[in-house]
């Protein structure tokens, strides 16, 4: 009978390392992974700089709910309205630079609000780390039904021979505003800003006739133009916007330098660590072209526009170089 073969008895390690040491080691091991590496971790804000309900909320808000399932991580509105936009963009740009704190950006807090202010905020270009594009939305110049102007160059026209054209605004250093300088400055018109308190009694005196013309945002006046309460002159953007189809952009009448598009982003923070953009970037891009989210843009009047970090920031500085001069000139104030 022969024995029955023996295994040999594994070889002891000459150097084991204790559990002690061993969690040391992993404790090593995880703090010397970068801060991003485990990024989101916890809850991500998104500063609005309007109040609630308006289309920058509304696309903060269609954006937050998807991006949340793209990161994993919570994703909430935080509404920080005041100072044409810069209440808001204050807070981001002093928040800290590790991607927890984000800016729903836009022309108001990017490219005019911090040069209608006595001293201005912040540096809107170098202050921020401008993220992602999410989409541009333009402005409609618009007229009262019984006005004899149809077109820009009907606009212009009466303008020369009455010696002046009122046009009213949402505001002063509000985006109708500043573009109805550009206008002034583009056609060597005097057309004179009727600042209101907001869209709505801009509205309400548009359509009784105290005034002749409006200029503000797309959104809020496709359902006069469907009425027949408002004549859409034109859209201020490259093209026609989906939401008026019929209505002719500025350079169809010539006019291709008064291209003004209200832009929607995310920025944050000056620095934030490469890896965080990024990833940032493309999950808001993979976002942007779900059909529910472009369905809802839509319906805002927003054209989806996903571009690299770069791109976007390219695009934000040409704008601030073309408004800020505007608002000064203007002597816009806030």
């Amino acid at each position: 009978m022969t024995e029955p073969h023996a295994h040999p008895s594994p070889r002891k390690n000459p150097h084991p390392m204790s559990r002690r040491r061993f969690a040391a080691a992993l404790g090593a091991s995880a703090l010397s992974l970068p801060a991003w590496a485990s990024w989101p971790d916890k809850p991500i804000r998104i500063v609005v700089t309007f109040p609630a309900g308006g289309a920058s909320d509304i696309v903060a808000r269609v954006v937050a709910e998807q991006l949340a399932r793209k990161l994993g991580q919570a994703v909430v509105v935080d509404n920080r309205p005041g100072a044409g936009g810069s209440v808001g963009g204050q807070v981001v740009q002093q928040a800290a630079p590790d991607g927890y704190t984000l800016m729903l950006s836009n022309s108001t807090p990017i490219s005019i609000g911090p040069f209608a202010l006595d001293k201005q905020p912040y540096d809107p270009v170098q202050g921020f780390t401008h993220i992602a594009m999410i989409g541009t939305a333009p402005c409609v110049l618009m007229a009262n039904t019984a006005a004899p102007i149809r077109t820009i160059a009907d606009l212009e026209s009466v303008a020369r021979k009455s010696g002046r054209l009122d046009f009213g605004s949402g505001g002063p250093a509000s985006i109708g505003h500043i573009y109805g300088e550009l206008m002034r400055k583009a056609m060597g018109v005097n057309l004179v800003h009727v600042p209101y308190r907001g869209g709505a009694p801009m509205t309400t005196d548009l359509i009784s006739g105290v005034i002749p013309i409006g200029i503000d945002v797309l959104t809020a006046y496709v359902p006069y133009f469907k009425s027949g309460q408002l004549v859409p002159i034109a859209v201020t953007s490259a093209n026609r916007s989906p939401l008026v189809p019929e209505v002719p952009s500025v350079v169809e009448f010539g006019y291709r330098k008064l291209v003004l598009d209200n832009f929607f982003g995310l920025s944050g923070p000056a620095n934030l660590p490469p890896e965080v953009v990024t990833r940032l970037n493309s999950a808001c891009n993979e976002v942007l072209m779900l059909p529910e989210v472009k369905r809802k843009m839509l319906e805002l009047g927003v054209t989806v526009s996903p571009s690299t970090p770069a791109a976007f920031a390219a695009y934000v500085k040409d704008q601030v170089g073309v408004l800020a001069p505007v608002v000064k000139a203007a002597g816009a104030r806030l």
